[in-house]
């Protein structure tokens, strides 16, 4: 008889160990986060979580674009590797150059004329066409173009340096694709009337 209720009782022990482990197996650990996704999903919203890793920041990186930039320009645009916009710089800092140069030989040629004029010789380049008056014009003009060309150029020089500097800058701004959000509707059967259910999906990525 003592034999039989130790059998009864250690199988009836047996039992309820193993469904203790079945039980504990089976356990679904809820996290807030596995909460408010059920929550909304019973609104006919569904949540889709996606992880993506985020990039390495170089936080020097600006300050080299602009440093580049400032030694040559265009270069701070090539080591952003936005390649287009260093001929761009090249051409604007070129043209800005170019017209100031020919302005400058241009007032010196009428400054030299008109000083030789008020020397009093007749042989410079511009006697045939040219009075006094027109001569100290066209050098007055001549010195005011080269004046706003030369502003022009350093403007166009620091743009230059702006540029790499921002552009560095947006580079390591997170204005990917990783970084969007998509509605869309959908249509599901109701699992316990067999009607359809409208909602609308929401995805999210980070």
């Amino acid at each position: 008889m003592n034999k039989s209720l130790l059998y009864i009782v250690l199988f009836i022990a047996l039992t309820f160990s193993a469904n203790a482990q079945t039980e504990k197996d089976s356990v679904v650990v809820s996290t807030p986060t596995d909460s408010i996704t059920n929550a909304v999903a019973e609104k006919g919203i569904v949540v889709e979580e996606v992880f993506v890793a985020q990039k390495e920041i170089n936080p020097l990186a600006p300050a080299k674009a602009a440093f580049y930039s400032a030694v040559v320009p265009g270069l701070g645009q090539i080591y952003n590797k936005k390649y287009w916009k260093a001929p761009i710089a090249w051409g604007l800092i070129g043209w800005g150059v170019y017209n100031y140069s020919t302005n400058n030989t241009n007032y010196k040629r009428f400054r030299t004329a008109f000083k030789r004029r008020k020397a009093g010789f007749s042989d410079d380049e511009f006697i045939a066409n040219v009075s006094d008056s027109g001569l100290e014009d066209a050098q007055e003009r001549a010195q005011e173009n080269r004046d706003i060309w030369l502003l022009a150029t350093i403007g166009f020089y620091a743009l230059n340096i702006i540029d790499a500097n921002v552009d560095a800058h947006l580079k390591q701004f997170n204005v990917s694709d990783q970084l969007s959000y998509d509605i869309s509707p959908y249509l599901e059967a109701n699992p316990l009337t067999g009607e359809p259910n409208y909602g609308v999906a929401l995805l999210i990525k980070f």
